[in-house]
């Protein structure tokens, strides 16, 4: 049907459009180096989209070997997609006549005999493995150094990048490699016992809500995207333009006995009050106050940090209704307390 492949065509839009958003923090990341905003995700999801975006249009192709039981991982989604970016466009790279990449992950438990510079538990251990032309020995202890690179283009900063990234995962990274037969690169990532949050196809319409939010945001633009997302699940919602505007709106709501289950407060507010104010304005008002921190700076480390600012979930700008679902269904868990 027309509509479904104009569907398909929107949902292939919104994806490129995400990975241009999480490589374009990929300077930000390494010059600042960004904390992670974690979530837990499946890695294998992740391998495989992240992979076959990267390789589009080239005469490279992936091969995947990613079990169905891999363990979820607490991880920044956007910067572990960096790293396989990363990882997969130098592999591609090395294979000018083309070839074939091979992904693989596995669940391993790391000790004290495997001489690894990891803490003892549960990991995913992925494998990146192209046959391309190599790298020599004299250059292998150097590919994560930052700005070195032995190709005649290239920033020298894809790599390091990457290994700064796992770093702050608390993971680790290293490489083999032999000229002329190929490169493998592995890293390893702490499994999570958390669940998955759970998840709907393409198409099927996000699991229904009920409670009052409050949207604060200074863009016009995106106060109505956000609202329009929230009443399609079911939520009230109202909106103000800055940490100002909350506060009155908030402290009306509360004293008339309507109080928001939910304030959803933009990081970065020009000329005017943003979050990070009017959340410990808030709590002086509530201190049950439930609130989200939303803003396209994801290296802000507030946003690492939420919860010692007294939120209690985190949206990296721009995100999709499943994640916005999400974040609010695990704000209200936190509290085991659902809105009436």
């Amino acid at each position: 049907r027309a509509e479904n492949k104009v569907f398909e065509k929107l949902d292939e839009a919104e994806r490129a459009s995400l990975k241009a958003r999480d490589l374009a923090q990929q300077l930000l990341t390494f010059s600042r180096g960004g904390a992670p905003i974690k979530t837990t995700i499946s890695l294998g999801e992740s391998l495989r989209d992240s992979a076959s975006f990267a390789l589009r249009g080239s005469n490279v192709r992936c091969e995947f070997s990613l079990p169905d039981n891999l363990w979820p991982a607490d991880v920044d989604d956007g910067q572990i997609n960096q790293v396989i970016n990363n990882m997969v466009m130098n592999a591609e790279q090395a294979m000018p006549q083309g070839g074939v990449i091979v992904v693989h992950a596995e669940n391993t438990i790391v000790g004290a005999t495997h001489g690894l510079p990891l803490n003892e538990g549960k990991y995913i251990k992925i494998a990146i493995k192209d046959s391309g032309i190599g790298i020599a020995r004299e250059h292998l202890p150097r590919i994560f150094e930052p700005y070195f690179t032995t190709k005649q283009k290239g920033s020298g900063l894809g790599l390091s990048t990457s290994y700064s990234i796992i770093k702050n995962h608390d993971g680790y990274v290293t490489a083999e490699s032999e000229p002329g037969v190929g490169t493998n690169i592995y890293f390893y990532l702490p499994a999570s016992e958390k669940e998955i949050p759970g998840k709907w196809a393409v198409g099927e319409p996000p699991p229904m809500g009920k409670g009052k939010i409050l949207v604060m945001d200074d863009e016009e633009m995106v106060r109505n995207t956000v609202g329009e997302m929230l009443e399609s699940m079911g939520y009230e919602v109202e909106f103000a333009r800055d940490g100002a505007d909350a506060l009155e709106i908030y402290e009306e709501a509360r004293e008339s006995g309507k109080t928001f289950d939910v304030v959803i407060m933009d990081l970065t507010v020009p000329g005017g009050m943003g979050g990070k104010e009017a959340m410990s304005r808030l709590i002086e008002i509530d201190t049950d106050v439930r609130a989200i921190v939303s803003s396209g700076y994801s290296n802000d480390p507030i946003m690492a940090e939420f919860e010692k600012h007294g939120f209690s979930g985190v949206l990296a700008k721009p995100f999709k209704i499943k994640e916005l679902c999400n974040a609010l269904s695990e704000v209200l868990t936190k509290t085991d307390e659902f809105p009436s």
